[in-house]
């Protein structure tokens, strides 16, 4: 921002900056001794242990933003947040160095300021605990732009601190003006700790696969591509990580496991973000079965962990995770939901379903497989509030899975669906290197129909399978979508810190 742009109060805090450092203060020094911090403090703080007046006060050096200042002649309070919380602090001008009360704390001081007070702890007469600022009082980080507030925008008033558009740009001060916000990142932080435990203490081992690759799959997207300057050669950001990882199965790893993030060339929604996060799984010797009783049992762990108990929260109501979780197969949950018996029916008639009956926004040059899925999608999925795997897909949906042992043109495949969002996607994975093929021949195909979301042939993986690929389960769970679902957000941009936005001012 150049100087012709700033407000009023920027230049007047620049002004602040200069009148600092002319008194020799240098207003962002290079450390300061935090020994607690304000939750700890007032968690910690006893009237009866902790008495000044007898000799035993609870001392402590912390460190924050000043959020509130309350100036009463001679004194002062101030609330002080860190990262646990706000303690408010009480500083007295006979505290402080000569005319630091009067020139500085008064004069040069500002709200968004982040100082460090050393003190000790008493309890007001309205009966809250403060620090009295009566050791060191420094300040850290003169912040030269004021904290958000209610404001004029193209003739209305509205609030940034809670204008979704602002806090999604300027994170850094949704964090600081929104402490509710920080606790939904700590509560992801926990659930990615409670998956990978839950994965180590199975056995699972955790790995890393290439983020650029030379063909991308593993799943139905667009990837983003690149250019590798060196080797002269087009690379792709990976969609999945799926491929790569089944490869160390053919290596001889029993469990692996990838916590990772995904890009995929799509749109934005509440639902979706170029970049994004994944847990993919994969074990040997195991089958779709296994997988659906150890997603269960994981996604209950974590509910568990962050709730102390198999409980969430959806739209005013509880949803029991406590199990067991319903079953039931794509095309009975396509009849319950439409009154339309769909297996083994033809292109035609699924079309003639989609079109007429269900009213839904299909075209003619839909494949089976995209019919399909926007049946599912659209009237089945969003009326799925309790937990349930949706099983045995059609194989045209599901060009990784292993055929269904025992019923015709479906596949041993399931989605996790917690309300009316797709939570798990895992399979009884396919190591037939033949089967694989032909898939991968009709993935084509479809490709060069125009469908640019169709995997090409990825030779190398084929040849991995032909040295042989042991039974197995996999399974993939969006750690975006499970936090949204774990910590009651509607929207996926709130649960990432740094969300993909149009450009500033674009409103295309």
């Amino acid at each position: 921002m150049s100087a012709v742009e700033r407000t009023e109060q920027e230049e007047r805090r620049r002004d602040e900056r200069q009148a600092l450092e002319a008194r020799g203060i240098n207003p962002y020094p290079y450390t300061w001794p935090v020994d607690h911090r304000a939750a700890d403090l007032l968690a910690t703080f006893d009237d009866d242990t902790h008495d000044p007046d007898e000799g035993t006060p609870l001392t402590a050096s912390i460190a924050g933003r000043i959020t509130g200042i309350r100036v009463m002649g001679g004194s002062a309070f101030f609330d002080l947040q860190d990262e646990s919380g706000t303690l408010q602090v009480y500083i007295r001008k006979n505290d402080l160095p000569e005319d630091f009360y009067d020139e500085v704390f008064t004069e040069l001081l500002d709200i968004g300021d982040i100082v460090g007070v050393q003190g000790h702890l008493f309890r007001t007469r309205m009966g809250e605990v403060t620090l009295r600022a009566s050791g060191d009082f420094q300040l850290l980080s003169k912040a030269l732009r004021p904290l958000p507030v209610v404001k004029e925008k193209d003739g209305e008033t509205y609030n940034e601190v809670t204008d979704k558009d602002f806090r999604y740009r300027q994170r850094y001060v949704d964090l600081t003006v929104n402490p509710e916000v920080r606790t939904v990142f700590r509560q992801r932080a926990e659930i990615i700790r409670t998956m990978r435990r839950v994965l180590d203490d199975d056995g699972f081992l955790e790995v890393e696969t290439p983020v650029l690759q030379p063909l991308y799959g593993g799943a139905t997207a667009r990837p983003f591509t690149t250019h590798h300057n060196a080797l002269d050669m087009e690379l792709y950001l990976r969609i999945a990580d799926e491929l790569y990882l089944k490869r160390l199965l053919v290596g001889g790893f029993h469990g692996v496991y990838e916590i990772s993030k995904d890009f995929r060339n799509e749109g934005l929604s509440r639902f979706h973000n170029p970049e994004f996060t994944m847990m993919e799984c994969y074990a040997a010797y195991k089958d779709y079965r296994w997988m659906m009783d150890f997603t269960e049992r994981m996604i209950r762990t974590v509910a568990t962990t962050l709730h102390d108990e198999p409980t969430i929260a959806f739209e005013g109501e509880s949803i029991d995770l406590s199990g067991p979780w319903r079953r039931v197969p794509f095309f009975d949950a396509i009849h319950e939901a439409t009154g339309h018996d769909l297996y083994g029916a033809a292109r035609d008639r699924v079309y003639d379903v989609a079109k007429h009956e269900l009213s839904l926004d299909v075209t003619a040059e839909m494949s089976l497989a995209k019919l399909l899925d926007e049946i599912f999608s659209e009237t089945v999925e969003p009326s799925l509030v309790d937990p349930t795997f949706v099983t045995d897909y059609p194989v045209e949906l599901s060009p990784l899975a292993k055929k269904h042992r025992s019923k015709d043109g479906l596949v041993e495949r399931f989605e996790l669906i917690i309300a009316g969002r797709e939570i798990a996607n895992a399979f009884s994975e396919l190591n037939d290197p033949d089967d694989q093929r032909a898939r991968f021949e009709a993935q084509a195909a479809q490709r060069a129909a125009g469908d640019d979301e169709a995997s090409p042939i990825d030779e190398d993986y084929l040849r991995a399978l032909e040295y042989g690929m042991p039974p197995a389960a996999g399974l993939g769970i969006g750690v975006d979508r499970l936090t949204m679902l774990m910590t009651g957000q509607d929207s996926i941009r709130d649960v990432i810190l740094f969300p993909l936005l149009r450009p500033e001012g674009d409103t295309a």
